[in-house]
């Protein structure tokens, strides 16, 4: 049994493996159709996996500088499309798509809006409006 990943290609040796025991477990109706060892090697390969995928340095990713920056990365992270956003906002979508493109300044009221609703720091608003 492998005890330690330390190519890409050890990896998706183990994640082929790993695969082929959650299929056979699928299969047959859960993880009660592995046999003990197989469960055993199951988890130590997962754990090597993840061992592996923490290893691997993320991209850095940088702080929003400007309004539209933030607006577009809390609707990445609340999950929501442009048209839910300005629903949520109660703004038209097109007004909202002049503030993403930066052709429109925003007002005190949407300012507000902003804060309650995305939940962006009301200093940031300040500082980029």
């Amino acid at each position: 049994m492998i005890t330690k990943i330390r190519t890409a290609t050890e990896y998706e040796q183990v994640m082929q493996i790993i695969e082929g025991y959650l299929q056979k477990a699928t299969a047959g109706g859960g993880f009660q159709a592995l046999s003990p060892a197989e469960a055993d090697e199951l988890q130590q390969l997962s754990l090597l996996a993840e061992s592996w995928e923490d290893s691997i340095p993320l991209m850095p990713v940088s702080a929003p500088q400007t309004l539209s920056e933030m607006i577009s990365l809390r609707m990445y992270q609340m999950k929501l499309k442009q048209k839910d956003v300005a629903v949520l906002l109660d703004v038209s979508p097109s007004r909202l798509s002049e503030v993403l493109k930066g052709k429109r300044k925003i007002n005190l009221d949407f300012a507000r809006r902003l804060h309650t609703h995305l939940n962006i720091d009301a200093a940031f608003i300040l500082k980029t409006a």
